[in-house]
């Protein structure tokens, strides 16, 4: 690995171990997205019944709820630091890039969190089919990379707004109802026992997705950072 990388990777991850240490001691963004994930799809899942659920239905089930997870709790990555007042500290030990993926490393551990948690719950409630398990989790695998690389850099926009909730769920969902959709329709065809074969347009859009965003907000965070 050249040196330069090293470097680059080796601040980022004292970025994210920060957080991860601040984010044990309090909980705070962790506990939203789960309470909010959680409490979300038991009133749901209860309200329309476990059984006879179409596949439409369920896939659309499953990304509004990871959605709204995600609106929940991520922006907190930027937001604290606002708060606390250790955002020009971090601007004066550590470079824009180094950040940003620290950063987007501690979403990503939050996110995958929540979905391990949120996934077999949802399997239970809806008795959504299993036997397409490897194809779901690609897309789900995606899906979650795709949410993070979109809200990381909204929640670096909106750190510094006064109604920084609201702004966050406003900004995110143009850029993220693309994703959502191409998430939805892949959910769709795997519940409906479609193969990856079958999804592989979705697939390759939402590869593409997640390098672009991640590329584009590497190359954006720079100028919302130095603000």
């Amino acid at each position: 690995m050249p040196k330069s990388s090293a470097g680059l990777l080796s601040r980022s991850l004292a970025v994210y171990f920060k957080d991860m240490r601040l984010e044990l001691r309090t909980r705070s963004a962790l506990n939203a997205i789960l309470m909010f994930g959680v409490t979300t799809l038991a009133v749901v899942s209860f309200s329309l019944g476990q059984s006879n659920l179409s596949p439409k239905i369920m896939s659309a089930l499953f990304w509004v709820i990871m959605f709204f997870s995600a609106m929940s709790g991520l922006a907190q990555t930027f937001i604290r630091e606002e708060e606390t007042g250790t955002s020009l500290a971090l601007k004066l030990t550590a470079d824009a890039d180094s950040i940003y993926l620290g950063k987007l490393f501690f979403n990503l551990t939050l996110l995958t969190m929540m979905t391990l948690i949120i996934t077999p719950m949802f399997f239970i409630f809806t008795d959504a089919p299993t036997n397409n398990l490897f194809p779901f989790l690609v897309v789900l695998v995606l899906g979650v990379f795709g949410l993070v690389s979109a809200t990381t850099i909204v929640a670096a926009i909106i750190a510094k707004a006064s109604t920084k909730g609201a702004l966050f769920a406003v900004l995110s969902f143009p850029i993220l109802m693309v994703l959502l959709m191409s998430l939805v329709s892949a959910s769709e065809k795997i519940f409906d026992n479609q193969t990856l074969a079958d999804t592989s347009s979705e697939v390759q859009f939402l590869i593409a997705y997640v390098v672009v965003m991640t590329t584009a907000s590497i190359l954006l965070f720079k100028f919302v950072w130095r603000e």
